[in-house]
């Protein structure tokens, strides 16, 4: 078979990010532990490059390379964009963080390039096989990124707790993959969608693989009742990391979503029979474990997972709907959730200093004594998580229930409604503790300038994003439509 090299163009993103980390691990064997502040710049100088590589191998067609394994569409393209900027702010906040304590390694950033290329593949599959591979690859550098802090014990455990659940997952999610593949005898998306349309949903040995492809990824997306690991993981690992594991792979989560069941199954979406049926119970459970646990949370980095895990109840709120107009909510709803969620760590690791994690609410009581500008951004991004108008939050859950009512689930966004009352008490209580209560630290915060610019940047594109949701809409809208 002749190889066309032509077929490399569309991928170089990928070939770019992997160089990338290689590069940074190698340089790094050279320098000295003050000199560290290269390998940062040469991953953050990466990213840069890499968004401007994105764009000027994007375009409106959709190429399928590599024997059909590999897709690149303007889906692909837009979240490819949005993971590289969510990773660059992620590293941006962690670098003091990193610094005051003893972690600021190569490492880091090498893992953390290794899990952006492990995301890029994922975005851009069409195959089964190459899906699995991402997956992997973002898997396998998160475990290593919870236990980056050697002498921690929670962060072993988490990091432990995390592989043991990530394996069973990732068993589940290949045995589902190899019943379709017995039931069906392709891998390729595009092959599997018009296999599955004579068959339906009579076949027991693809409905078994739906269910164990299903549950695969619910546990990626961290959805009940496959949501053990997020606060333990949340909880245990360094503060820098947790920013990283609860913002980018979101994307790649739902990207992992609308490849396998949108573009794979969607021969497989009988009412409650198929995959709707099963990500109505995951959603309405996710909200309602999501919301209700994290009222009872005394620390932050547990109130922000298990809100995670109410979030996704939403994503798969706008999936389930099953219309171009749901993928399109879902979308808008995960990029701008990846923003709230980059920034509400953000906060956390400005608050912290060395010695001192800023992870009890307590913490956070007169925060607007000691910091009014912080305040007002941790109360944006709170009240965006919330979902209070004129936030991009308001927007995106706005969307995501308009394109349920539109597919006759009215219940549903009933149910969402009430749940999101429910949720806005936890964020609500963080702006109350900011603004009417007494300080119980008084240290002043001490912030790069680099941070506190991108942190403003952040907390003010939640306002900006809400009062002109159109074009990010718009972008969304373009990513699914071609």
């Amino acid at each position: 078979m002749h190889f066309d090299p032509t077929q490399l163009i569309p991928v170089l993103p990928e070939l770019f990010i992997l160089s990338l980390a290689c590069l940074v691990l190698v340089v790094d064997l050279f320098l000295k532990q003050e000199q560290r502040i290269v390998s940062y710049g040469i991953a953050q100088l990466g990213l840069l490059a890499a968004m401007a590589i994105t764009l000027a191998v994007g375009g409106q067609q959709t190429q399928i390379l590599f024997d059909g394994s590999y897709i690149r569409d303007p889906m692909s393209d837009v979240l490819k964009l949005a993971i590289f900027v969510v990773s660059f702010l992620a590293f941006l906040y962690a670098k003091d963080y990193l610094r005051d304590r003893g972690l600021f390694k190569g490492e880091f950033y090498t893992l953390g390039l290794f899990a952006v290329l492990g995301m890029l593949i994922m975005v851009s599959a069409n195959s089964f096989l190459t899906i699995y591979l991402g997956l992997e690859l973002l898997s396998l550098s998160l475990y290593a990124l919870v236990a980056f802090k050697r002498d921690s014990a929670a962060g072993a455990e988490a990091a432990m707790k995390y592989f043991v659940l990530g394996a069973l997952a990732s068993g589940m999610l290949l045995y589902g993959i190899s019943m379709i593949y017995g039931a069906t005898g392709v891998i390729r998306f595009d092959q599997l969608s018009s296999a599955l349309a004579g068959k339906g949903l009579d076949d027991k040995v693809l409905l078994f693989g739906l269910v164990f492809v299903v549950i695969g990824l619910a546990f990626k997306l961290g959805a009940v009742p496959f949501h053990m690991w997020i606060p333990d993981v949340y909880h245990g690992a360094p503060t820098a990391v947790t920013l990283f594991v609860g913002s980018a792979p979101k994307i790649a989560a739902f990207a992992l979503a609308m490849r396998l069941l949108v573009d794979g199954m969607d021969g497989l979406n009988g009412g409650w029979q198929g995959w709707q049926g099963m990500l109505i119970v995951l959603s309405v459970l996710s909200m309602a474990v999501g919301n209700l646990v994290a009222i009872a949370q005394a620390n932050i980095k547990r109130m922000l997972a298990y809100s995670t895990i109410s979030h996704v109840g939403f994503i798969l709120l706008g999936i389930l709907a099953g219309t171009e107009t749901g993928y399109t909510a879902a979308m808008f709803y995960t990029l701008a959730y990846a923003l709230m969620s980059a920034g509400g760590f953000g906060i956390v690791i400005a608050l912290s200093r060395k010695g001192f994690e800023a992870e009890r609410l307590a913490d956070y009581q007169g925060l607007n004594q000691r910091s009014p500008w912080f305040a007002a951004m941790m109360l944006l991004l709170m009240f965006s998580m919330a979902g209070v108008p004129p936030t991009v939050g308001f927007f995106a859950k706005l969307f995501v229930l308009e394109s349920v009512i539109s597919v006759d689930l009215t219940w549903l966004a009933v149910v969402a409604v009430i749940f999101s009352i429910v949720g806005a008490f936890y964020y609500i209580r963080i702006v109350k503790l900011m603004y009417f209560d007494k300080p119980l630290d008084e240290t002043p915060l001490l912030i790069g300038v680099d941070t506190q610019v991108m942190l403003s940047l952040n907390g003010l594109s939640m306002l900006l994003l809400g009062m002109f949701p159109a074009g990010l809409l718009a972008l969304c809208h373009w990513a699914i439509a071609t």
